[in-house]
């Protein structure tokens, strides 16, 4: 099946949006095979090789291209903040957070030898490998973190949201990617795991607003990931405050879950 250049790019994580990928292909900085492409609309292959001459990944990771439109579309500043990134991997997010102005990223995840040598080595950086974000506690932490970012695989968002609430100062915020394919029944998850229903999407995106919610963290803010997980699932960044506990909170979110669900499917399927 053949595809738009400029959605394939943002699907490989060489774009953070369609947008930004149409201006690299006019800048002729966009190589299909070896052979300069100009226009955004060119269909082909998904096997075929594309580049992005003279504009390298900003991040270690692409992940950090996600924590970036979140910044950007939901007015989050890290500037002088202490943060957590949870389910770290290779430091996307953490590379993210300090070219921003963090001053202090707890880099946590369950896995090990993952955080990329440069993060590892960089003194505002903590490194907590083998480290299960439920368990831990505020004393595990030197100083408590502003903003906090999740990422993580095979678990829902309803177990690790208010571990990671209580770590946070009283006016907290986080952006977690909510992953249909680990928040819908088995029996809602197609095959190698992907999750193509937007009724599902919006299933469990209402699931996970309605959890943090429960919990006095306020939905503020919507939106899509600018790329697609590995196995070409739509993933959804939400954007929560953290009240005082036991408060009762409403949505404010300005865009309709149904919305956002439609706009991602528009402009990544």
């Amino acid at each position: 099946m053949k595809k738009r250049l400029d959605i394939m790019m943002v699907e490989q994580g060489l774009a953070p949006s369609r947008e930004k990928a149409k201006a690299y292909i006019m800048a002729g900085e966009v190589y299909v095979n070896g052979q300069k492409e100009d226009k955004a609309g060119s269909m082909f292959a998904e096997t075929v090789k594309l580049e992005v001459r003279g504009k390298t990944l900003p991040y270690v990771s692409r992940g950090g291209l996600k924590l970036e439109k979140a910044m950007k579309n939901f007015g989050v500043t890290l500037k002088d903040k202490v943060c957590m990134d949870v389910g770290a991997s290779t430091g996307g997010f953490t590379d993210c957070m300090l070219q921003n102005g963090a001053v202090k990223v707890y880099s946590i995840d369950v896995g090990y030898g993952q955080l990329d040598w440069k993060l590892r080595n960089d003194p505002r950086v903590v490194c907590m490998e083998k480290t299960n974000i439920r368990y831990v506690v505020p004393e595990d932490l030197e100083d408590p973190a502003a903003f906090s970012s999740i990422d993580v695989s095979f678990i829902s968002l309803t177990k690790v949201l208010l571990p990671v609430r209580n770590l946070l100062t009283e006016d907290g915020e986080i952006v977690c990617l909510i992953k249909p394919q680990f928040e819908a029944g088995r029996e809602k998850v197609g095959k190698k795991g992907v999750v193509r229903d937007p009724k599902v999407h919006e299933e469990v995106i209402e699931k996970v607003r309605d959890y943090a919610m429960s919990i006095s963290m306020e939905p503020c803010h919507l939106s899509f990931s600018p790329i697609k997980g590995p196995e070409g699932n739509i993933e959804y960044l939400l954007h929560l405050k953290k009240h005082p506990e036991g408060t009762e909170v409403s949505v404010s979110l300005d865009v309709s879950v149904e919305d956002v669900v439609k706009e991602a499917h528009g402009q990544l399927d």
